[in-house]
Protein backbone atom coordinates (compact mmCIF):
# COMPACT_ATOMS: atom_id res chain seq x y z
CA UNK A 1 0.00 0.00 0.00
CA UNK A 2 2.77 2.47 0.94
CA UNK A 3 4.53 1.87 -2.37
CA UNK A 4 1.38 2.77 -4.26
CA UNK A 5 0.88 5.94 -2.18
CA UNK A 6 4.45 7.05 -2.72
CA UNK A 7 4.24 6.46 -6.45
CA UNK A 8 1.01 8.45 -6.61
CA UNK A 9 2.56 11.30 -4.60
CA UNK A 10 5.57 11.36 -6.92
CA UNK A 11 3.31 11.59 -9.95
CA UNK A 12 1.42 14.52 -8.39
CA UNK A 13 4.65 16.35 -7.56
CA UNK A 14 5.99 15.72 -11.05
CA UNK A 15 2.84 17.17 -12.55
CA UNK A 16 3.05 20.21 -10.27
CA UNK A 17 6.67 20.83 -11.32
CA UNK A 18 5.88 20.74 -15.05
CA UNK A 19 5.43 24.18 -16.63
CA UNK A 20 1.86 25.00 -17.54
CA UNK A 21 1.17 24.82 -21.30
CA UNK A 22 1.35 28.18 -23.01
CA UNK A 23 -1.83 28.92 -24.93
CA UNK A 24 -1.30 30.33 -28.39
CA UNK A 25 -2.27 33.97 -28.80
CA UNK A 26 -5.70 34.50 -30.33
CA UNK A 27 -6.53 37.28 -32.77
CA UNK A 28 -9.91 37.96 -34.34
CA UNK A 29 -9.88 39.78 -37.67
CA UNK A 30 -13.05 41.67 -38.57
CA UNK A 31 -13.09 42.90 -42.18
CA UNK A 32 -16.08 43.98 -44.25
CA UNK A 33 -15.96 40.73 -46.21
CA UNK A 34 -13.90 37.56 -46.55
CA UNK A 35 -12.83 35.86 -49.78
CA UNK A 36 -12.14 32.33 -48.59
CA UNK A 37 -10.31 31.22 -51.73
CA UNK A 38 -13.49 30.13 -53.51
CA UNK A 39 -16.26 32.62 -52.77
CA UNK A 40 -16.97 35.95 -51.10
CA UNK A 41 -18.73 36.27 -47.72
CA UNK A 42 -20.10 39.51 -46.29
CA UNK A 43 -19.94 40.07 -42.54
CA UNK A 44 -17.52 37.28 -41.76
CA UNK A 45 -14.69 37.28 -39.23
CA UNK A 46 -11.61 35.07 -38.94
CA UNK A 47 -10.03 33.77 -35.75
CA UNK A 48 -6.31 33.08 -35.71
CA UNK A 49 -4.68 31.02 -32.98
CA UNK A 50 -0.90 30.96 -33.09
CA UNK A 51 0.22 30.38 -36.67
CA UNK A 52 -3.02 28.82 -37.91
CA UNK A 53 -6.56 29.77 -38.78
CA UNK A 54 -8.77 28.64 -35.93
CA UNK A 55 -12.19 29.49 -37.35
CA UNK A 56 -13.94 31.53 -40.05
CA UNK A 57 -17.60 32.42 -40.38
CA UNK A 58 -20.29 34.97 -39.50
CA UNK A 59 -18.76 37.52 -37.14
CA UNK A 60 -21.20 36.76 -34.33
CA UNK A 61 -20.01 33.15 -34.10
CA UNK A 62 -16.29 33.85 -33.86
CA UNK A 63 -15.93 35.66 -30.49
CA UNK A 64 -13.47 34.36 -27.88
CA UNK A 65 -12.92 35.92 -24.44
CA UNK A 66 -9.67 37.89 -24.11
CA UNK A 67 -8.91 37.64 -27.84
CA UNK A 68 -7.19 40.56 -29.53
CA UNK A 69 -9.62 42.09 -32.06
CA UNK A 70 -8.32 43.73 -35.21
CA UNK A 71 -10.98 45.78 -37.00
CA UNK A 72 -10.42 46.16 -40.74
CA UNK A 73 -13.30 48.31 -42.00
CA UNK A 74 -14.04 48.48 -45.74
CA UNK A 75 -11.53 45.74 -46.49
CA UNK A 76 -11.61 42.32 -48.06
CA UNK A 77 -9.68 39.67 -46.15
CA UNK A 78 -8.34 36.84 -48.29
CA UNK A 79 -5.68 34.15 -48.30
CA UNK A 80 -2.14 35.38 -48.75
CA UNK A 81 -1.50 35.70 -52.49
CA UNK A 82 0.71 33.33 -54.49
CA UNK A 83 3.28 34.45 -57.07
CA UNK A 84 3.86 31.46 -59.34
CA UNK A 85 6.79 32.81 -61.38
CA UNK A 86 9.30 35.06 -59.67
CA UNK A 87 12.99 35.92 -60.08
CA UNK A 88 14.13 37.59 -56.88
CA UNK A 89 17.71 37.92 -58.19
CA UNK A 90 16.61 40.09 -61.11
CA UNK A 91 15.53 43.71 -61.09
CA UNK A 92 13.64 45.69 -63.72
CA UNK A 93 15.16 45.44 -67.19
CA UNK A 94 14.71 49.17 -67.82
CA UNK A 95 17.13 49.73 -64.92
CA UNK A 96 19.81 47.25 -66.04
CA UNK A 97 19.62 44.85 -68.97
CA UNK A 98 19.61 41.11 -68.21
CA UNK A 99 23.09 40.46 -69.65
CA UNK A 100 24.65 43.07 -67.38
CA UNK A 101 22.81 41.80 -64.32
CA UNK A 102 24.17 38.29 -64.91
CA UNK A 103 27.73 39.23 -65.90
CA UNK A 104 28.50 42.52 -64.16
CA UNK A 105 26.62 42.51 -60.84
CA UNK A 106 28.35 40.61 -58.03
CA UNK A 107 26.62 37.88 -56.06
CA UNK A 108 26.73 40.01 -52.91
CA UNK A 109 25.10 42.96 -54.67
CA UNK A 110 22.43 40.76 -56.23
CA UNK A 111 21.72 39.10 -52.88
CA UNK A 112 21.35 42.47 -51.18
CA UNK A 113 18.82 43.48 -53.82
CA UNK A 114 17.03 40.15 -53.44
CA UNK A 115 16.56 40.71 -49.71
CA UNK A 116 14.77 43.97 -50.50
CA UNK A 117 12.76 42.23 -53.23
CA UNK A 118 11.52 39.60 -50.79
CA UNK A 119 10.36 42.24 -48.31
CA UNK A 120 8.59 44.22 -51.03
CA UNK A 121 6.84 41.06 -52.21
CA UNK A 122 5.62 40.20 -48.71
CA UNK A 123 4.39 43.74 -48.07
CA UNK A 124 2.43 43.60 -51.32
CA UNK A 125 0.40 40.70 -49.89
CA UNK A 126 2.20 37.83 -51.66
CA UNK A 127 3.04 35.39 -48.90
CA UNK A 128 4.23 32.50 -51.13
CA UNK A 129 6.41 32.57 -54.22
CA UNK A 130 7.78 29.99 -56.64
CA UNK A 131 11.14 31.44 -57.66
CA UNK A 132 12.14 30.05 -61.04
CA UNK A 133 15.87 30.34 -61.40
CA UNK A 134 18.65 32.47 -59.98
CA UNK A 135 19.92 33.57 -63.44
CA UNK A 136 23.59 33.16 -62.64
CA UNK A 137 23.34 33.50 -58.84
CA UNK A 138 24.05 29.79 -58.28
CA UNK A 139 22.11 28.35 -55.30
CA UNK A 140 21.53 31.64 -53.47
CA UNK A 141 17.74 31.19 -53.69
CA UNK A 142 17.93 28.11 -51.48
CA UNK A 143 20.06 30.09 -49.03
CA UNK A 144 17.61 32.99 -48.96
CA UNK A 145 14.82 30.50 -48.36
CA UNK A 146 16.68 29.35 -45.25
CA UNK A 147 17.10 32.95 -44.11
CA UNK A 148 13.36 33.56 -44.41
CA UNK A 149 12.49 30.33 -42.62
CA UNK A 150 14.88 31.15 -39.78
CA UNK A 151 13.43 34.63 -39.37
CA UNK A 152 16.67 36.38 -40.35
CA UNK A 153 14.96 38.40 -43.08
CA UNK A 154 11.29 39.11 -43.86
CA UNK A 155 9.88 37.48 -46.95
CA UNK A 156 7.28 35.17 -48.42
CA UNK A 157 7.37 31.40 -48.18
CA UNK A 158 9.68 30.28 -50.99
CA UNK A 159 9.70 27.36 -53.39
CA UNK A 160 12.97 27.43 -55.34
CA UNK A 161 14.48 25.82 -58.45
CA UNK A 162 18.13 26.91 -58.05
CA UNK A 163 19.89 27.16 -61.44
CA UNK A 164 17.27 25.84 -63.91
CA UNK A 165 18.31 23.57 -66.79
CA UNK A 166 19.07 24.53 -70.40
CA UNK A 167 20.35 22.61 -73.41
CA UNK A 168 24.00 23.32 -74.22
CA UNK A 169 24.43 26.31 -76.51
CA UNK A 170 20.84 27.47 -76.28
CA UNK A 171 20.76 30.03 -73.48
CA UNK A 172 22.50 33.31 -72.69
CA UNK A 173 24.38 35.65 -72.25
CA UNK A 174 25.35 35.60 -75.92
CA UNK A 175 27.00 38.00 -78.37
CA UNK A 176 30.61 37.59 -77.26
CA UNK A 177 33.64 36.43 -79.26
CA UNK A 178 33.27 32.71 -79.88
CA UNK A 179 36.62 31.80 -78.32
CA UNK A 180 35.37 32.86 -74.90
CA UNK A 181 33.38 30.62 -72.58
CA UNK A 182 30.83 33.03 -71.09
CA UNK A 183 29.05 32.09 -67.81
CA UNK A 184 25.44 31.16 -68.47
CA UNK A 185 22.28 32.19 -66.65
CA UNK A 186 21.27 28.55 -66.13
CA UNK A 187 22.91 25.11 -65.99
CA UNK A 188 23.63 23.31 -69.25
CA UNK A 189 22.90 19.61 -69.65
CA UNK A 190 22.30 17.12 -72.46
CA UNK A 191 21.32 13.49 -72.95
CA UNK A 192 21.63 11.20 -69.95
CA UNK A 193 23.63 13.92 -68.14
CA UNK A 194 20.33 15.63 -67.34
CA UNK A 195 19.81 12.97 -64.66
CA UNK A 196 22.97 14.01 -62.81
CA UNK A 197 22.10 17.71 -63.10
CA UNK A 198 18.56 17.19 -61.75
CA UNK A 199 19.91 15.21 -58.81
CA UNK A 200 22.57 17.83 -58.12
CA UNK A 201 20.05 20.66 -58.10
CA UNK A 202 17.81 18.68 -55.76
CA UNK A 203 20.81 18.13 -53.50
CA UNK A 204 21.34 21.88 -53.44
CA UNK A 205 17.79 22.58 -52.27
CA UNK A 206 15.54 22.66 -55.34
CA UNK A 207 11.83 22.24 -54.52
CA UNK A 208 10.86 22.22 -58.21
CA UNK A 209 12.98 21.54 -61.28
CA UNK A 210 12.80 24.10 -64.07
CA UNK A 211 13.69 23.22 -67.65
CA UNK A 212 13.77 25.41 -70.75
CA UNK A 213 11.85 23.33 -73.29
CA UNK A 214 12.60 25.95 -75.94
CA UNK A 215 14.50 29.19 -76.26
CA UNK A 216 15.57 31.81 -78.78
CA UNK A 217 18.21 29.74 -80.58
CA UNK A 218 16.48 29.03 -83.90
CA UNK A 219 18.25 29.46 -87.24
CA UNK A 220 17.03 33.06 -87.45
CA UNK A 221 17.13 33.78 -83.72
CA UNK A 222 13.52 32.69 -83.17
CA UNK A 223 12.36 30.48 -80.31
CA UNK A 224 12.80 26.78 -81.07
CA UNK A 225 12.62 23.51 -79.07
CA UNK A 226 15.76 22.51 -77.18
CA UNK A 227 15.41 19.12 -75.46
CA UNK A 228 13.93 16.00 -77.03
CA UNK A 229 10.91 14.31 -75.48
CA UNK A 230 13.20 11.56 -74.18
CA UNK A 231 15.50 14.07 -72.46
CA UNK A 232 12.52 15.84 -70.93
CA UNK A 233 11.14 12.51 -69.70
CA UNK A 234 14.45 11.75 -68.00
CA UNK A 235 14.24 15.10 -66.23
CA UNK A 236 10.64 14.52 -65.15
CA UNK A 237 11.19 10.91 -64.05
CA UNK A 238 14.28 11.79 -62.03
CA UNK A 239 12.60 14.73 -60.32
CA UNK A 240 9.40 12.80 -59.68
CA UNK A 241 11.27 9.94 -57.98
CA UNK A 242 12.21 12.41 -55.23
CA UNK A 243 8.76 14.01 -55.09
CA UNK A 244 9.73 17.12 -57.08
CA UNK A 245 7.50 18.46 -59.87
CA UNK A 246 8.88 19.98 -63.10
CA UNK A 247 8.02 23.35 -64.63
CA UNK A 248 8.85 24.08 -68.27
CA UNK A 249 9.61 27.43 -69.82
CA UNK A 250 7.99 27.17 -73.23
CA UNK A 251 6.68 29.63 -75.80
CA UNK A 252 6.45 27.47 -78.95
CA UNK A 253 3.84 24.90 -79.94
CA UNK A 254 6.40 22.11 -80.33
CA UNK A 255 8.22 22.97 -77.11
CA UNK A 256 4.91 22.94 -75.25
CA UNK A 257 3.90 19.63 -76.88
CA UNK A 258 7.15 17.92 -75.90
CA UNK A 259 6.98 19.21 -72.33
CA UNK A 260 3.35 18.10 -71.95
CA UNK A 261 4.12 14.63 -73.30
CA UNK A 262 7.07 14.33 -70.93
CA UNK A 263 4.87 14.98 -67.88
CA UNK A 264 5.71 18.48 -66.66
CA UNK A 265 3.19 20.00 -64.25
CA UNK A 266 3.18 23.61 -65.44
CA UNK A 267 3.96 25.35 -68.71
CA UNK A 268 5.17 28.90 -68.12
CA UNK A 269 4.61 31.61 -70.76
CA UNK A 270 2.80 29.56 -73.45
CA UNK A 271 2.86 32.51 -75.85
CA UNK A 272 2.11 30.52 -79.03
CA UNK A 273 -0.33 28.06 -77.49
CA UNK A 274 -3.10 26.86 -79.78
CA UNK A 275 -6.54 25.41 -78.99
CA UNK A 276 -5.11 21.94 -79.74
CA UNK A 277 -2.17 22.40 -77.37
CA UNK A 278 -4.41 23.80 -74.65
CA UNK A 279 -6.79 20.85 -75.05
CA UNK A 280 -3.78 18.56 -74.53
CA UNK A 281 -2.91 20.49 -71.36
CA UNK A 282 -6.43 19.97 -70.03
CA UNK A 283 -6.28 16.25 -70.86
CA UNK A 284 -2.88 15.81 -69.17
CA UNK A 285 -3.77 18.11 -66.25
CA UNK A 286 -0.97 20.57 -66.97
CA UNK A 287 -1.43 24.11 -65.65
CA UNK A 288 -0.50 27.34 -67.44
CA UNK A 289 1.43 30.13 -65.75
CA UNK A 290 0.88 32.91 -68.32
CA UNK A 291 3.34 35.66 -67.22
CA UNK A 292 1.31 38.39 -68.93
CA UNK A 293 2.99 41.17 -66.98
CA UNK A 294 6.47 40.42 -68.32
CA UNK A 295 5.55 40.95 -71.97
CA UNK A 296 3.50 44.00 -71.04
CA UNK A 297 6.54 45.50 -69.28
CA UNK A 298 9.10 44.71 -71.98
CA UNK A 299 6.79 46.15 -74.65
CA UNK A 300 6.65 49.39 -72.69
CA UNK A 301 10.42 49.39 -72.26
CA UNK A 302 10.64 49.12 -76.06
CA UNK A 303 8.61 52.32 -76.44
CA UNK A 304 4.95 51.27 -76.38
CA UNK A 305 2.74 53.75 -74.55
CA UNK A 306 -0.36 51.94 -73.34
CA UNK A 307 -3.56 53.50 -74.61
CA UNK A 308 -1.78 55.27 -77.45
CA UNK A 309 -1.56 53.91 -80.98
CA UNK A 310 -1.71 50.30 -82.06
CA UNK A 311 -1.07 47.48 -79.61
CA UNK A 312 2.24 45.66 -80.27
CA UNK A 313 1.85 42.41 -82.21
CA UNK A 314 3.34 40.39 -79.35
CA UNK A 315 0.73 41.70 -76.93
CA UNK A 316 -2.07 40.92 -79.38
CA UNK A 317 -0.78 37.34 -79.80
CA UNK A 318 -0.46 36.91 -76.05
CA UNK A 319 -3.98 38.19 -75.48
CA UNK A 320 -5.29 35.70 -78.07
CA UNK A 321 -3.39 32.72 -76.68
CA UNK A 322 -4.52 33.49 -73.13
CA UNK A 323 -8.13 33.70 -74.33
CA UNK A 324 -7.70 30.31 -76.06
CA UNK A 325 -6.40 28.83 -72.80
CA UNK A 326 -9.40 30.18 -70.90
CA UNK A 327 -11.80 28.86 -73.54
CA UNK A 328 -10.19 25.41 -73.32
CA UNK A 329 -10.56 25.32 -69.54
CA UNK A 330 -6.84 25.18 -68.76
CA UNK A 331 -5.96 25.51 -65.07
CA UNK A 332 -4.33 28.92 -64.57
CA UNK A 333 -1.64 29.58 -61.97
CA UNK A 334 -1.03 33.29 -61.43
CA UNK A 335 2.61 34.03 -62.17
CA UNK A 336 4.09 37.17 -63.64
CA UNK A 337 7.87 36.75 -64.23
CA UNK A 338 8.36 39.57 -61.75
CA UNK A 339 11.94 40.76 -61.78
CA UNK A 340 11.44 41.80 -65.39
CA UNK A 341 9.50 44.61 -63.71
CA UNK A 342 9.74 45.81 -60.06
CA UNK A 343 9.12 43.44 -57.20
CA UNK A 344 6.16 44.42 -55.06
CA UNK A 345 4.06 45.24 -58.12
CA UNK A 346 3.04 41.59 -58.54
CA UNK A 347 -0.67 42.52 -58.69
CA UNK A 348 -0.05 43.67 -62.28
CA UNK A 349 -0.50 40.06 -63.39
CA UNK A 350 -3.99 39.72 -61.93
CA UNK A 351 -5.02 43.07 -63.38
CA UNK A 352 -3.87 41.93 -66.83
CA UNK A 353 -5.58 38.55 -66.54
CA UNK A 354 -8.85 40.37 -65.94
CA UNK A 355 -8.10 42.83 -68.74
CA UNK A 356 -7.44 39.89 -71.09
CA UNK A 357 -10.80 38.29 -70.31
CA UNK A 358 -10.56 36.28 -67.08
CA UNK A 359 -13.34 36.69 -64.53
CA UNK A 360 -12.07 38.56 -61.43
CA UNK A 361 -13.14 35.75 -59.10
CA UNK A 362 -11.21 33.21 -61.20
CA UNK A 363 -8.18 35.49 -61.21
CA UNK A 364 -8.28 35.61 -57.41
CA UNK A 365 -8.51 31.81 -57.30
CA UNK A 366 -5.48 31.51 -59.57
CA UNK A 367 -3.45 33.31 -56.88
CA UNK A 368 -5.03 31.51 -53.90
CA UNK A 369 -6.86 28.17 -53.87
CA UNK A 370 -6.02 27.10 -57.43
CA UNK A 371 -2.45 28.27 -57.08
CA UNK A 372 -2.04 26.31 -53.85
CA UNK A 373 -3.35 23.17 -55.51
CA UNK A 374 -0.99 23.52 -58.48
CA UNK A 375 1.94 23.97 -56.09
CA UNK A 376 0.88 20.94 -53.98
CA UNK A 377 0.33 23.19 -50.97
CA UNK A 378 -3.46 23.03 -50.67
CA UNK A 379 -3.20 21.47 -47.19
CA UNK A 380 -1.20 24.45 -45.94
CA UNK A 381 -2.23 27.64 -47.75
CA UNK A 382 -4.60 29.10 -50.34
CA UNK A 383 -7.87 29.21 -48.39
CA UNK A 384 -9.37 30.81 -45.33
CA UNK A 385 -10.13 27.54 -43.61
CA UNK A 386 -9.71 26.08 -40.14
CA UNK A 387 -6.36 24.38 -39.69
CA UNK A 388 -4.50 26.06 -42.56
CA UNK A 389 -1.62 28.43 -42.00
CA UNK A 390 -2.70 31.96 -41.13
CA UNK A 391 -1.40 33.60 -44.30
CA UNK A 392 -3.90 36.42 -44.77
CA UNK A 393 -4.02 39.77 -46.54
CA UNK A 394 -6.55 42.59 -46.23
CA UNK A 395 -7.03 45.01 -49.14
CA UNK A 396 -9.09 48.19 -49.25
CA UNK A 397 -12.29 47.65 -51.23
CA UNK A 398 -13.61 44.63 -53.11
CA UNK A 399 -11.23 43.10 -55.70
CA UNK A 400 -14.07 41.24 -57.41
CA UNK A 401 -15.60 44.59 -58.35
CA UNK A 402 -12.23 46.28 -58.89
CA UNK A 403 -9.21 44.01 -59.25
CA UNK A 404 -6.87 46.97 -58.67
CA UNK A 405 -7.93 46.83 -55.01
CA UNK A 406 -5.14 44.25 -54.68
CA UNK A 407 -2.68 47.14 -54.77
CA UNK A 408 -4.32 48.77 -51.72
CA UNK A 409 -2.89 46.47 -49.07
CA UNK A 410 -3.87 47.32 -45.50
CA UNK A 411 -2.62 44.26 -43.60
CA UNK A 412 -0.36 41.30 -44.28
CA UNK A 413 -0.21 38.30 -41.99
CA UNK A 414 2.11 35.33 -42.51
CA UNK A 415 2.09 32.35 -40.15
CA UNK A 416 -0.10 34.34 -37.76
CA UNK A 417 2.30 37.28 -37.55
CA UNK A 418 1.19 40.69 -38.78
CA UNK A 419 3.89 42.35 -40.86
Amino acid sequence: MSTIVLAGTAAILSAQQRPAPVLAAVTILRPARVFDGESMHEGWAVRVRGERIDAAGPAGTIAVPDAKVLDLPDTTLMPGLIEGHSHVFLHAYNETVWNDQVLKESLGLRTARAVNHLKATLMAGFTTIRDLGTEGAEYADAELKQAVEQGIIPGPRMLVTTKAIVATGSYAPKGYALQWRVPQGAEEADGANVIRVVRDQIGHGADWIKVYADYRWGARGEAAPTFSVDELKMIVDTARSSGRPVVAHSTTVEGMRRAIMAGVETIDHGDSGTPEIFAMMVEKKVALCPTLAAGDATSQYAGWKKGEGAEPAGITRKRASFKAALDAGVTILSGSDVGVYPHGENARELELMVSYGMAPLDALKSATSTGARVLHMENRIGRVREGLLADLVAVQGDPVGDISALRRVRMVMKNGTVW
